[in-house]
């Protein structure tokens, strides 16, 4: 199964928090998934860091290497994922989640995520 992490899930999985139902850990955990995480989840958790709004156990090169040690591969923005983003309609108002979105309709695969707001969009969300 192919899926992509919403930042949240990303950061809860890694920092191994108890708010990450079992279900979703499996599908995260299970090998045989090609589990992907958005340049655009990096570039947020590195800008909110750098700026001490978000506090981790791990650093961004540590948070980098904990991506390629789960095997999850980095999902970089293209320009399918653009013109999807210009499409989609202003129900959600963060950036990094709307660039999430996009590239889950663009990609066709679904999104693990939380975020209630993501089922307005026309995406398959786990959890």
């Amino acid at each position: 199964m192919d899926v992509i992490l919403d930042t949240q899930t990303f950061i809860w999985f890694c920092e191994g928090d108890e708010k990450l139902p079992n279900n979703v850990r499996d599908i995260i955990s299970n090998k045989e998934n090609n589990i992907k995480v958005s340049i655009a989840s990096l570039w947020e958790m590195t800008i909110k860091m750098s700026i001490e709004k978000l506090v981790l156990s791990f650093n961004i090169i540590e948070i980098m290497n904990l991506v390629f040690e789960n095997g999850f591969k980095v999902l970089p923005i293209e320009a399918k994922h653009l013109i999807s983003l210009f499409g989609l309609k202003y129900f959600h108002r963060d950036p990094f989640d709307r660039m999430i979105i996009a590239q889950s309709v663009s990609e066709n695969i679904p999104v693990i995520s939380s975020d209630s707001v993501f089922k307005e969009y026309p995406v398959q969300v786990i959890w």
